[in-house]
């Protein structure tokens, strides 16, 4: 499986959450707590967004996060109010660039964690559902990537949560088909850009873990003497594979079935039931 992280709110450095926090996620890539795996090291990917272009940068590698350099070196550099940071372990695809998460389509960024379960007997019949239009940018091998195209087949620029859902419906009577008694496990993150949903689901009800940031105006309260808050803004919003460390009420579990919407600044955060159609 694979260990991501989301980030919205006022820019950021990219290396202040990839790197500086006790458990980051490049620490995760060699000492994940909560993943099937404790080492996360068949590539990585970052996606960020900046103001002045229409799609987002995507930077992917297949070597491990925690020794690459040119990865070090864009954290330090680049700041952005969203971006995504993943890091891999493959669940049976090859180890290439076009395997590596996030994956993007015009202004939309997708990464996943989890697997659909036979995906070598399902590939066919999942391909054949992608759009005939959307098929031809399909890059790589993965089931995460093929889960993608078929959201953006099922309306996700319109309707991103009915298009998860349709999707993951989809994948799970087409498993049922062939067999496969639980046939998707998931935590997936989608944006536009300006919008951030995240959904945890699997068909076995025994979901991946995920986990999103309390408001940091809180924390900053219960916990004044901490340095690391103090560069944090309070509009920033993080939703965590497993948590960046063990501040005390600093995260909580996305429940069971269920999706989180981050908004824009002024707006609340949702989270709502999720299950397949």
């Amino acid at each position: 499986m694979c260990r991501w992280l989301a980030y919205s709110g006022t820019p950021i450095l990219l290396e202040n959450l990839l790197y500086r926090p006790v458990h980051s996620l490049i620490d995760q890539s060699l000492h994940a707590r909560m993943g099937v795996e404790t080492t996360n090291g068949d590539g990585f990917g970052v996606g960020w967004y900046t103001p002045d272009k229409d799609t987002p940068a995507v930077v992917r590698d297949i070597g491990p996060a925690w020794s690459d350099r040119n990865l070090r070196e864009i954290a330090g550099h680049v700041s952005s109010p969203l971006f995504f940071a993943h890091i891999r372990a493959s669940t049976g695809t090859a180890v290439q660039q076009t395997n590596c998460h996030p994956f993007r389509h015009g202004r939309w960024m997708w990464m996943h964690n989890g697997a659909i379960d036979g995906f070598p007997l399902l590939r066919r019949d999942l391909a054949l559902a992608v759009r005939p239009d959307l098929f031809p940018s399909v890059e790589g091998s993965t089931d995460s990537e093929m889960m993608f195209y078929l959201a953006l087949t099922f309306g996700l620029e319109d309707d991103p949560k009915g298009a998860v859902a349709r999707m993951a419906g989809l994948v799970e009577r087409t498993g049922h088909a062939h067999g496969v008694t639980y046939p998707l496990q998931m935590t997936v993150a989608v944006t536009d850009g300006v919008r951030l949903w995240a959904f945890r689901y699997s068909s076995q009800k025994q979901s991946r873990s995920l986990f999103y940031s309390t408001r940091v105006e809180t924390l900053k309260a219960l916990h004044p003497d901490v340095e690391f808050l103090r560069d944090i803004a309070d509009d920033a919003r993080l939703i965590v594979s497993e948590p960046l460390g063990d501040l005390q009420g600093a995260w909580n579990e996305v429940p069971e079935g269920s999706y989180g919407v981050v908004q824009p600044e002024g707006d609340d955060d949702e989270m709502h039931v999720f299950a397949p159609v």
